[in-house]
């Protein structure tokens, strides 16, 4: 049952560096297949208030290095490539193989854990695609600077759409803060902090229709969920916050999702194939929280440790 590594890991996200710590730990040759720095898109973070251990916060630039340096110390190698697809081989997953191929090659073992995380889902309206990078972003953190003293508009109702407010409001003169409910989805002490923020505007009911420019965003139409009113709202950038969506394609024809891509697992996070493992975002049923993902790489590590001593025996 030899391959290149006992444990393969596709992501170098919090619950894939978690997994590889785990798995090297107990003394699998193990590796984290990453297309960016360990991290992941955790390292785009401003501040991090509800992970354990940290109760000043802590941004994801600096939790991240921390991760992946004590994955490496203990033994977790770094492949720097992205993943496109997952196969068995060698006659079926008892016993054989499963084959990651990727832009780094195509690496094979008995093991593998997906922690492919998941990217942020868009509105899919006019102007969205277009403007990308020329005043809508998904990144607070990243493109706040540019906004300085400007009127800019948030998208969403979840925990991000309400984090990277408060991180726009560091800069921008007025944040718009649209959501098409008339409520937060956010944990309470987030939006308490939203709503006690002096240049950030609720709006609530509200769905962004289209977006409108020359070089760059210019302004928002937006419709009125409650009496279906339109208009149109002048503000320098957009940023988009409505979701996830699991980046679960790699494993297309091999696994199935359920409604929302996601892929089901039970509690050891294996999936229905033997010797793979779905953990964080990508896998059913997932809180999305950044603590959640570290235990499902820890649950995942034992669960495949387990799997390869078995089949050992």
């Amino acid at each position: 049952m030899a391959g290149d590594y006992d444990v393969l890991i596709i992501g170098g996200g919090l619950a894939g560096m978690t997994a590889g710590l785990y798995a090297a730990r107990y003394g699998r040759p193990t590796a984290i297949l990453e297309r960016m720095m360990g991290g992941a898109s955790i390292i785009n973070i401003d501040r991090i208030d509800n992970y354990p251990g940290f109760p000043d916060g802590v941004s994801g630039a600096e939790l991240a290095p921390m991760v992946q340096e004590q994955a490496m110390k203990a033994g977790a190698e770094f492949v720097m490539g992205e993943a496109e697809s997952i196969a068995r081989t060698e006659g079926g997953p008892e016993g054989g193989l499963l084959a990651v191929e990727s832009d780094a090659g195509i690496l094979r073992a008995p093991t593998v854990i997906i922690a492919a995380g998941s990217t942020l889902r868009q509105l899919g309206i006019p102007g969205e695609a277009e403007f990308f990078g020329r005043g809508v972003s998904q990144c607070a953190t990243c493109d706040g600077p540019m906004f300085s003293g400007e009127t800019v508009g948030i998208v969403g109702g979840g925990d991000s759409a309400a984090d990277e407010a408060l991180v726009l409001a560091q800069y921008a003169a007025q944040v718009l803060l649209f959501h098409r409910r008339d409520a937060l989805r956010a944990q309470a002490a987030v939006a308490q902090a939203v709503a006690a923020s002096p240049n950030i505007e609720l709006c609530w009911n509200t769905e962004i229709t289209a977006i409108a420019g020359g070089d760059t965003v210019a302004a928002v139409k937006t419709r009125n969920a409650a009496t279906g009113q339109e208009s149109e709202t002048p503000l320098a950038g957009l940023f988009v916050y409505v979701g996830l969506q699991p980046n679960a394609a790699l494993a297309a024809g091999l696994l199935e999702t359920d409604g929302a891509g996601h892929i089901p697992v039970n509690l050891s996070m294996e999936t229905a194939i033997p010797g793979l493992y779905a953990v964080g975002d990508i896998r059913q049923h997932s809180s999305s929280q950044l603590i959640s993902a570290a235990g499902d790489g820890a649950t995942a590590a034992l669960a495949a440790h387990r799997y390869l001593a078995a089949q050992a025996r």
